[in-house]
């Protein structure tokens, strides 16, 4: 059984490591980290930028950010990944809390004074809250509402929040370093879903994974339907390696999207080639879009780019999800 919080801290403002995977984030990056440094903590903390091979003024900025402030470490990320970066950064850190954010992500002023009292209460390995998009853009605002909504990514708490409690995986983190240590950190093979398959081994390990929707974190969406169709399919494809390695990690939730996309095609196919009455799961569908976007839309606008929205999400994690190959990550049996 895992040492409790409060063991492990001896205090009530222990030494927190902020980590922060960063690759082409010039937009965000700034904002991200003034989040950080103007916390209301009282204990020590420092911040840990893990910067890839970024093709815009992401390392300028991060420079200039250290320059100012001593709390700010950098560290090299050859290849960019995030697992990689996140393990990097763990590495350079020794405080007993570790503290995931992403570089287009900002905390709320009392992010880490709560986490440090649900890490105490709780006693969990992990603990996070709600990924609470926020679009700036009418196209991005359309996304967060999709993403803030059962119609668009299911009931995770993590997405639409809910009581607070024991979960199988939450946005970002906030870890016990000893329980990082412990499994080995994140797995480098691993391009996309190392939070689902990182929560998953600090659950077969024993520890417990804790959702407290007090703990808000703005999320940027994506700005086109091009990033958000590539970040939907590697979501499905990524998740699909998840299920492959971890058994019994799948539920319904995973494989609506795949259902949905099989069954709108074949609906399509079979009804223009047999018989019009086929048309009728397509024609759910779409109806289940429709009052889906009237239902999260907050003006005209948004409605009708919900309707391109919502299956572009559902339809790239379907498609990611069924086409994700097996060679994706290799056993290491």
């Amino acid at each position: 059984m895992a040492t409790p919080m409060q063991e492990l801290i001896g205090s009530p403002h222990p030494s927190i490591s902020v980590i922060l995977p960063v690759l082409n984030e010039q937009s965000h990056l700034e904002s991200s980290v003034r989040s950080i440094l103007s916390q209301d903590y009282q204990g020590p903390i420092e911040v840990i930028l893990a910067i890839g091979p970024s093709k815009d003024r992401t390392l300028e900025i991060a420079k200039r950010i250290a320059s100012t402030d001593s709390r700010v470490v950098i560290v090299e990320n050859p290849t960019g990944k995030t697992a990689m970066g996140l393990n990097l950064a763990l590495r350079q850190s020794l405080n007993p809390v570790v503290v995931r954010v992403d570089a287009h992500a900002e905390i709320p002023q009392n992010y880490l004074s709560l986490i440090v009292e649900v890490l105490n209460k709780t006693g969990a390995v992990n603990v996070g809250g709600v990924m609470a998009a926020v679009g700036k853009t009418i196209f991005e605002k359309s996304v967060a509402g999709a993403m803030r909504s059962a119609f668009g990514v299911g009931a995770s708490r993590f997405h639409t929040g809910g009581e607070a409690g024991p979960v199988d995986t939450v946005y970002l983190g906030a870890f016990r370093r000893e329980a990082l240590i412990a499994i080995g950190g994140f797995d480098e093979r691993f391009t996309r879903a190392q939070d689902w398959e990182l929560n998953f081994r600090l659950r077969e390990n024993g520890g417990v994974i804790y959702f407290d929707p007090r703990l808000h974190v703005t999320y940027r969406p994506r700005s086109t339907v091009r990033a958000l169709a590539k970040q939907y399919f590697e979501y499905g494809r990524w998740r699909r390696v998840v299920s492959r390695r971890h058994k019994g990690t799948i539920n319904y939730r995973y494989l609506a999207p795949p259902v949905a996309l099989v069954g709108f095609l074949a609906s399509v196919i079979l009804g223009l080639l047999l018989s019009p009455i086929l048309f009728f799961p397509a024609a759910i569908y779409t109806l289940f879009v429709l009052g889906a976007a009237v239902k999260i839309s907050s003006s005209i606008r948004e409605f009708f780019l919900l309707l391109l929205v919502l299956p572009t999400m559902h339809f790239a994690w379907g498609a990611g999800f069924i086409s994700s190959p097996k060679t994706l990550v290799p056993s290491s049996e």
